[in-house]
């Protein structure tokens, strides 16, 4: 029998060079979507530790710290995500370093509690559990980019340029650990580590030249880290409707808390998969920088949302620090940010301001807005879950019935 046969290939070493950016066929793999589970304890951790400073309304801090929790994962995964799409050989050191990553993942989620708590108190900043996390995961990516270097003459000027500047990076990041600035200080340095880290992939490529990435693999990976992060949502809509059980049984309440988080974490599906990406990506390979970087963005905000959902069920509980408006707040203003988000990154992939999307958008926000009011006014938080479940629905009907031929001839005209 072949050693290559489906399923029965060696994983023993093999030359690390270049994928087929055009390679038929070409789709997540396991190991890609075993790695991604981590993905799944990290972003709990940060979503709840998020969700316990809000219902305390300590605002700042809370934003501030998932900020930078929600920075040091995705950015983690972006790396190593387009790494894999142009230069996974699947072989025994590629998987190794794969699982020491993953182990990053979750030494960084195992350090979100003190960090949280350490910027909560204001004095500085605790974070070397999370830093030392991250930084077991970029040393792997720094090891198969070597290898890139060893075994791709067309890649070497790419990939030594990444390993320089990562590497670079890395000893920042330690060196802060240790000085232990106060968190001014730290605030400032990791906001400068933070931008030298996002420069390193538009340096690396524009000096050593383009990675062969595979748009339509790109677009799927990113297309299921946003599925895990909608968990989060599901997650907190469990929260609340067992809060709300505890509070009144099955209720009229629990219902509209069940359906308006499920419908919204549908509804979110639904609009963010409506963007064309492989399609674009595929024909025009240059607008990858942009997309890319915007899922922080996506990816935060969907946590966010589903850390808002937490705080819904700490205040049904009666237990929350903060009002009943303020608590739908910290839900609607992630959803709010999450469409401004995805209308922008539609817009820009497609260089296109299509004036009906703008209409869309708009209606989208009212409803956001309409879910705020209706709790000022003194509706119930399951109300207001359920009218912010509108916001998606708004352009949903909008693309069905009349967007999907407007995006058709914007492609048409693109891709042509």
């Amino acid at each position: 029998m072949s050693t290559m046969a489906h399923g029965t290939e060696h994983h023993r070493f093999r030359r690390m060079t270049g994928r087929d950016p055009e390679e038929p066929h070409r789709s997540a793999t396991p190991l890609e979507l075993l790695f991604d589970l981590t993905l799944v304890v990290a972003f709990s951790q940060a979503g709840a530790q998020m969700a316990h400073l809000l219902e305390l309304g300590h605002y700042g801090p809370a934003i501030g710290a998932f900020g930078f929790s929600v920075f040091a994962i995705c950015w983690a995964w972006i790396n190593y995500s387009w790494q894999a799409s142009a230069f996974d050989n699947d072989d025994v050191f590629f998987r190794v370093a794969t699982m020491v990553q993953m182990l990053g993942v979750l030494i960084l989620a195992l350090g979100l509690p003190q960090m949280f708590l350490s910027i909560d108190e204001g004095a500085h900043v605790d974070n070397s559990v999370v830093v030392a996390g991250y930084v077991v995961m970029r040393v792997a990516a720094i090891a198969l980019w070597l290898r890139v270097a060893r075994h791709d003459p067309e890649q070497r000027r790419n990939a030594l340029t990444y390993a320089f500047l990562m590497g670079l990076a890395q000893v920042g990041w330690v060196v802060q650990i240790f000085t232990n600035p106060p968190l001014e200080v730290t605030a400032a340095v990791v906001v400068a580590l933070g931008l030298f880290e996002i420069l390193i992939p538009i340096v690396a490529e524009r000096r050593g030249g383009r990675s062969p990435w595979h748009p339509h693999h790109i677009a799927e990976r990113y297309g299921l880290l946003v599925i895990i992060t909608l968990g989060e949502i599901v997650l907190g809509t469990i929260l609340a409707v067992s809060a709300v059980i505890e509070e009144q049984g099955w209720s009229e309440e629990a219902v509209l808390v069940a359906f308006g988080g499920t419908a919204l974490a549908f509804g979110l599906w639904w609009v963010y998969f409506l963007m064309p990406s492989a399609e674009v990506l595929a024909q025009h390979r240059e607008r990858g920088f942009v997309w890319g970087y915007g899922h922080l963005i996506i990816f935060g905000s969907l946590v966010a949302s589903g850390a808002g959902l937490h705080v819904a069920a700490t205040v049904i509980e009666h237990v929350a620090h903060i009002s009943a408006t303020a608590a739908i707040l910290t839900l609607i203003v992630p959803v709010a940010i999450f469409m401004t988000a995805l209308f922008t990154l539609y817009s820009i992939l497609l260089r296109d301001l299509d004036p009906f999307h703008v209409v869309l958008f708009v209606g989208a926000m009212l409803a956001l807005a309409a879910s705020a009011v209706a709790v000022a006014a003194g509706a119930t938080v399951g109300m207001g879950i359920a009218i912010a479940a509108c916001s998606p629905l708004v352009v949903i009907v909008g693309y069905e019935t009349i967007g999907h031929r407007r995006q058709a001839a914007t492609l048409e005209r693109i891709l042509e």
